[in-house]
């Protein structure tokens, strides 16, 4: 009995193929991507607006969590591509192997999540400070944009790669810029009450805030989830196997199967297993992690020289506009003009890499365990236009953030995470072989994320029920 029948549940899915583990590439260069996505779709309201607003509140004083809630989600991640590197399959077919419908669940709960446009009009809004305009009619052209952009690429992967690599070099030289420029003497020594006097205002700012902050650092939700898809795309592991989502306008559509791939823990296979976990967990370390507490530091520290102490500064994409005017005033019209052009690229960027892992989890999904006979990428671009046309109709029908919406994007994620947590320690322990299963350590965290999004997801259901009957 080979590897495949041992260990995985076949009830509803077929056992993956025995194949042999492909060798990792020699240089580390070579695996950087997926890592560099996930930050780049992740930086978004928390790094452009709660925590700077936090810190423009309160000071500096809550930056420690952002690194908490990062390690929090860089273990997530590892034990997410733990079941891709080893299967080529998404954790959510693993998921699907033990229940059928658990897949569908989480895409529909990431659908839902991501049905308000948020991004697109959050970016359609820095627009407007830069030009003028009407923010609706501009939104809906950035959703558009998404789909063509999206539609065309000959490779999605490779376009959404490049595209996110873009933005963080942007961000990267507005941290440069605004280090030397913008941020003075003062506020640089102040940086010492990340360390000295880290805390807990949830006096000033209530409980729900800060911990939504922590747990929502980097990414959250169903864009973790996607870092299967991602590194499958990419040639991790076993995904090298897996034909890569393509264009139906420009691409070569390939034929593809239904489940993945599994190597027998051969002396041979467990060395390239080592190497390929090793390069996998310093990607993420150097780019995810890494760049994403850099920049949550960063705008923190923007925000605490320019904004600090001021009444009246609202926890929404407004403050961007008094952060930009403050930044104009203290620095140079220069200054504050480049902050909204780097914030608007930004949240285009977060807005594509949103349509686009909502619509993989969900193409993923169908195509495994309902379509097996459609293509996958046929299945992606009908979803990502889908998601597109109800944001062009939700703007069209002049909805601004119905709270009902809200409530569920607020929800979903947390939930979301407080159930994957502990189906990612059931497959992981369970499904894969023994000698790559995951240690006490990493089991540990995976029991620290259960109870973190759990704690979480009650905290938030219950903040909103209050506000929904005040």
């Amino acid at each position: 009995m080979d590897t495949a029948d041992r260990l995985f549940p076949t009830k509803h899915l077929a056992a993956p193929e025995v194949r042999e583990l492909p060798e990792a590439p020699a240089s580390f260069r070579r695996v950087i991507g997926p890592g560099v996505v996930a930050a780049g779709v992740g930086m978004a309201s928390g790094e452009f607006i709660l925590f700077p607003y936090i810190a423009s509140q309160v000071g500096l004083v809550f930056v420690w969590a952002a690194l908490v809630g990062l390690a929090t989600q860089y273990f997530l991640n590892m034990e997410i591509e733990r079941y891709t590197l080893a299967t080529g399959e998404t954790a959510l077919t693993g998921f699907s192997r033990y229940w059928r419908h658990w897949g569908l669940v989480f895409a529909i709960l990431a659908y839902f999540a991501n049905i308000w446009p948020g991004w697109a009009s959050s970016s359609a809004t820095l627009i407007t400070y830069l030009a003028g305009g009407s923010v609706r009619p501009i939104a809906i052209g950035i959703l558009l944009l998404i789909g063509v952009v999206l539609t065309l690429a000959p490779v999605v992967y490779q376009a959404l790669e490049k595209i996110e690599m873009v933005k963080v070099a942007a961000l990267l030289l507005l941290v440069v810029v605004g280090a030397v420029a913008a941020i003075g003497a003062s506020a640089w020594a102040d940086s010492t009450q990340i360390v000295t006097g880290a805390g807990l205002p949830a006096e000033e700012l209530g409980f729900a805030l800060l911990m939504g902050a922590l747990a929502f650092a980097g990414a959250g939700g169903g864009q973790n989830l996607c870092q299967s898809n991602w590194i499958r795309d990419k040639g991790f592991g076993m995904g090298a196997y897996v034909p890569r989502i393509v264009s139906p306008v420009t691409g070569q559509l390939e034929a593809a199967p239904s489940t993945g791939f599994v190597f027998e823990p051969t002396a041979g296979n467990l060395a390239r297993w080592r190497r390929w976990w090793r390069l996998a967990n310093l990607e993420q370390l150097s780019t995810f992690v890494l760049i994403s507490f850099l920049t949550i530091v960063f705008t923190s520290m923007l925000a605490y020289a320019t904004v600090f102490g001021r009444e009246g500064l609202s926890n929404n994409i407004s403050f961007l506009k008094a952060e930009g005017d403050a930044l104009n005033a203290s620095v140079g019209d220069w200054f504050g003009t480049f902050f909204w052009i780097i914030g608007a690229f930004s949240l285009f960027a977060a807005a594509l890499g949103i349509v686009d892992y909502t619509s993989r989890l969900g193409a993923d999904v169908l195509k495994t365990a309902y379509l097996r006979h459609v293509h996958e990428s046929k299945i992606y671009f009908a979803l990502v236009w889908g998601l597109v046309g109800i944001g062009v109709v939700v703007l069209l029908a002049g909805l601004t953030q119905p709270l009902v919406l809200l409530v569920i994007s607020a929800v979903t994620g947390g939930l979301m995470m407080f159930l994957y947590s502990a189906l990612l320690l059931l497959v992981n322990r369970r499904v894969l072989p023994r000698e790559i299963r995951p240690g006490a350590g990493r089991v540990a965290a995976l029991v620290w994320a259960f109870v973190l999004f759990g704690f979480l997801s009650v905290l938030t259901f219950n903040e909103q029920v209050r506000k929904l009957f005040e």
